[in-house]
């Protein structure tokens, strides 16, 4: 059973993790990416306003724990299924940045029977090109200044590595060892998903900066244009994360997406 464990903190099938709650309405369950999950930020709290949005770090990255057996997205999938199940969530808007975008459609793939609509912001998880094609750059192989470039619109807003606290540090290095965990071997992609996308039956919003150079926005139109009926929409000035380069164009699009949805 899913059952609180302390403040921010819930328990799902014997697996700890980091969960925050915040406002009140329909449930806006949140994925986060591989820097993990940013319940503070102020795009969260603007999306509160409207939404009961939980935040959750998934198992692995943050404070969450880690089970001894996962080692694959579709781990993920099947514990975000059981969450909904064990706090009976239903109508939910699932949104997911980057891996969590992967993960949000490896979920709505599996089952929608909670899902009511899926906004996917500068997703990863599919192969659209050839074998000796990249359609991700590969964040391990590069710098943090050179992840910034590729990252951000304005590299300047990107975060400073060496303004992190030692406490901040560690759970950067842990966050980057579950990104490999999930996401090395095939490289941020699942070889089946793509053939699988068409079982995604709910309205479905794609969001993608335009500035983006990690996963480019071309890949977003062919990502879009694989979901039955996705709505495709670029936010100009903003890079891999328009939530925090241009909050105030990001929510317009997910405001008015849900409020043609509800």
């Amino acid at each position: 059973m899913a059952t609180a464990v302390a403040d921010n903190r819930a328990r799902v099938h014997g697996i700890e993790i980091e969960l925050t709650r915040k406002g009140k309405g329909a449930p806006l369950l949140m994925l986060h990416g591989g820097s993990g999950p940013t319940p503070g930020a102020p795009f969260v709290g603007k999306l509160a306003e409207r939404f009961e949005v939980f935040v959750p770090g998934h198992p692995g990255f943050g404070t969450s724990t880690l089970p001894k057996d996962f080692d694959h997205i579709e781990d993920l999938a099947y514990f975000y299924l059981d969450l909904m199940d064990e706090m009976n969530l239903k109508d939910v808007t699932l949104m997911g940045f980057s891996l969590g975008g992967w993960l949000s459609m490896e979920i709505a793939v599996k089952s929608t029977a909670r899902i009511k609509r899926l906004i996917l912001v500068d997703s990863v998880g599919v192969k659209f090109g050839t074998p000796t094609e990249r359609d991700i750059a590969d964040m391990f192989a590069h710098s943090p200044e050179q992840m910034a470039k590729l990252m951000w619109h304005d590299a300047s807003k990107a975060p400073d590595p060496s303004k992190l606290t030692d406490e901040q540090a560690l759970i950067a290095g842990r966050n980057r060892e579950a990104m490999a965990l999930y996401g090395w071997e095939p490289y941020l992609h699942d070889p089946k998903l793509k053939g699988r996308l068409h079982r995604i039956k709910v309205p479905t919003l794609v969001i993608w900066g335009a500035s983006d150079q990690l996963v480019t926005p071309d890949y977003g139109k062919k990502l879009a244009a694989a979901i039955p009926g996705a709505r495709f929409e670029v936010i100009e000035a903003a890079g891999h994360a328009p939530n925090v380069e241009q909050p105030e164009k990001f929510l317009q699009l997910v405001n008015d997406f849900a409020g043609a949805n509800t």
